[in-house]
């Protein structure tokens, strides 16, 4: 008896229960950036209208003000991962954090349209390293237990920017706006003093009396970080001499069929029009002669609910049958909102429109959420190899953060020339997503990585 109570109080040593304070101050910290990404994704939906017409921007200057941040963020995406290695994960958010303040507060001073082009861009270069090295630090820090739910708070706090956007975008004005959409900036600038570095970086540069201290300050004092310490300095000792492969090596024969799904999906995901709704919503309910303050607070409620949705079904039905359901939604929403468009006349028919538009709107918003919108990440975490994962990842990062500039930048030329015929081409997109899927998408749910390179090689 009193070896399995002395064995039983080992294994609790080892395995956390429950997650720390430490934890959870280091993730609600890291989040904040996610909430400000969220908030720089969707401040141009309401606020394009009064910037107009203040500022006396045209159609084409207010696209390319809404589509500097994706260049933005496409520069320092590519450079992300080299960055976060090399000062460590929270210095990279506290110089995200530099850059984003500097983006808001030029977009609320500004009196011409080069401050605001100007901090459009430097928004675009915080977000895009936010986007990479939050999801990062949060799963360096949290125990394997409770690693899943706590990544997942990254796409839920950009989900509540986005929300956030859509309603207090109705009684705001856009300097005020974008003042208010600079504190989740200020609160982590703050808040990263209190937290401490990634154990996972401290280890890649043999800090390894830090990288106990770290992992004591995450996991609690009772618990025996000496095990997990050793654990993380073989991994990335492995991770060392497994991540030597060149840029050549990634277009070696036997990784084509990962880098089309990895970039096939990047790009279905983006031409599918999915960022237009974010960075235009306001103007896409006005076009169709729908209330902007009621669309706008619809979509910001049922946002957030989504994204919980997806951490229930992601695990239990699988990559596959999500993404095509995804895919379908999507494909018969679009064509219902391009239907709300065609259909457009005064009277009753108005009516049925402004029916087709709001359901159309709502669920291509729920069907994208639950895969096409957070799927294609995952899965490309899933089929590249070890020995290319780094150069991959930069690659089909830098494709999305560019498929997503063209849509931003296009989208109001596509609605001026035809608002039906651009939701009917990203219906026609859609369908197309799903013969990509069912043809070359492998299922990846509960296999092994190893097991999904076997299957990917036989399949070429």
């Amino acid at each position: 008896m009193e070896s399995a109570s002395l064995l039983n109080k080992q294994e609790e040593a080892r395995t956390p229960s429950s997650f720390t304070y430490g934890v959870l101050l280091s993730t609600s910290v890291a989040v904040a950036g996610s909430f400000c990404y969220g908030c720089a994704m969707s401040y141009t939906s309401p606020a394009q209208s009064k910037i107009m017409e203040e500022l006396g921007l045209s159609v084409a200057d207010y696209s390319f003000f809404t589509s500097l941040m994706t260049l933005g963020g496409m520069i320092t995406a590519a450079l992300s991962g080299k960055v976060a290695a090399l000062i460590g994960r929270r210095q990279t958010m506290w110089i995200s954090d530099i850059f984003c303040l500097f983006g808001w507060l030029s977009v609320a001073f500004a009196h011409d349209v080069m401050l605001l082009n100007i901090g459009r861009l430097f928004l675009g270069f915080g977000v895009g390293l936010i986007s990479y090295v939050v999801p990062v630090y949060i799963a360096e820090i949290t125990p394997k237990t409770f690693r899943g739910g706590f990544t997942f708070t990254n796409q839920l706090l950009q989900c509540l920017g986005i929300s956030l956007m859509f309603f207090t975008g109705n009684y705001f004005h856009w300097r005020t706006l974008a003042l208010l959409s600079a504190m989740p900036c200020a609160v982590q600038l703050i808040g990263l003093f209190f937290i401490p570095e990634s154990p996972r970086w401290l280890a890649m540069y043999g800090r390894d009396q830090e990288l106990e201290v770290t992992l004591k300050r995450l996991r609690g004092e009772r618990f025996d970080v000496l095990e997990e310490a050793a654990e993380i300095r073989e991994t990335v000792e492995i991770s060392r001499r497994e991540s030597q492969s060149g840029v050549k090596d990634l277009f070696h024969m036997r990784n084509a069929q990962p880098l089309i799904i990895g970039l096939g999906l990047m790009l279905m995901q983006q031409f599918c029009g999915s960022s237009a709704i974010s960075a235009y919503a306001a103007s896409i309910f006005d076009k169709a002669g729908f209330p902007i303050d009621i669309g706008t607070t619809i979509l910001a409620a049922v946002l957030v609910p989504q994204s919980v949705i997806v951490i229930l079904t992601v695990d239990r039905w699988g990559r596959r049958p999500l993404l095509l359901m995804s895919s379908i939604g999507m494909c018969i929403c679009s064509f219902l909102i391009g239907l709300s468009y065609y259909l457009q006349k005064p009277g009753e028919v108005q009516t049925i429109c402004s029916v087709l538009l709001i359901v159309g709107i709502l669920g291509y918003v729920s069907f994208f959420c639950i895969g096409i919108g957070g799927l294609p990440w995952v899965i490309m975490s899933e089929i590249f190899p070890v020995n290319v994962k780094i150069t991959a990842g930069s690659l089909v990062t830098v494709s999305s953060w560019f498929f997503n500039w063209v849509i931003i930048y296009s989208f109001n030329f596509m609605m001026q020339w035809s608002a039906s015929g651009t939701y009917f081409i990203f219906s026609g997109v859609s369908l197309v997503t799903i013969v990509f899927i069912w043809i070359l998408v492998p299922e990846t749910k509960g296999r092994t990585l190893e097991e999904i390179q076997a299957s990917l090689v036989r399949f070429s």
